[in-house]
């Protein structure tokens, strides 16, 4: 367990790091900005990547509502949730504390600008409600829980689970950056907002309940359409 733990911390770590600090140094670079699209990629690719370095010892889960949605579809055991939501959320904020080392290292860096973090209201990318907000974090995360149980189911092409997961989050963050800015993962969301506080710490309650609520659903949904489930115990997800 001490191993898996470690890899859950790491690979969030990375998710963070590598999406949250594509949209924070990069999105918007001078002349050659990434953009949306860009930023979107980098989540995918941050799982994808994990998902073949980790999965075989963890499952690569990187996200408390894809463990919830594991253990609702029938994959991932309840006694293992508490320490692998653990090592998710601290590893998200240690990938934020490196990106914050790396995005203050500029004379006009202000965590005004959101740092990444998620929001609703004024604090949405375009400007949704809260009650927008919480269908798109709850219907995403549901999608995204629906493909990885289907991609890493036992009757799925093997090998390919990383590559079809990776993509459904990079279509995720096309569809919803302009609505929450992206959660669906508590993890990811919680590490950006204790560095900006205010805000970010008032609305984050928004973004721990909806994903969990659409990942259980997308993990039992699945598994009432797929019972007989020969797919391995551990499986690759954000």
């Amino acid at each position: 367990m001490a191993k898996r733990l470690v890899a859950e911390f790491i690979g969030t770590a990375w998710l963070v790091l590598g999406g949250c600090g594509s949209a924070v140094l990069a999105a918007a670079f001078p002349d050659v900005g990434i953009g949306l699209a860009g930023v979107s990629l980098a989540f995918g690719l941050t799982v994808l990547t994990m998902a073949f370095a980790i999965g075989h010892i963890s499952g690569c889960h990187l996200n408390p509502a894809v463990s919830v949605g594991l253990w609702a579809g029938g994959r991932f055991s309840a006694a293992d949730l508490p320490g692998y939501i653990a090592a998710q959320v601290a590893g998200a904020v240690f990938g934020a504390g490196v990106l914050y080392a790396i995005a203050s290292g500029v004379p006009d860096f202000s965590l005004a600008g959101g740092f990444a973090s998620n929001g609703f209201g004024e604090h949405s990318p375009g400007g949704y409600s809260q009650f927008s907000a919480f269908v798109c974090e709850v219907a995403m995360t549901f999608a995204f829980l629906f493909v990885i149980m289907g991609a890493t189911h036992g009757s799925a092409p093997k090998g390919f689970g990383p590559i079809a997961i990776g993509l459904c989050l990079t279509l995720i963050h096309l569809v919803s950056i302009p609505v929450t800015n992206t959660s669906v993962n508590p993890a990811r969301s919680t590490g950006p907002a204790l560095f900006v506080g205010g805000w970010a710490l008032q609305q984050l309650w928004l973004f721990w309940v909806a994903p969990l609520v659409g990942g259980a659903l997308g993990g039992l949904v699945y598994r009432v359409l797929s019972p007989d489930v020969p797919a391995p115990t551990k499986v690759e997800g954000n």
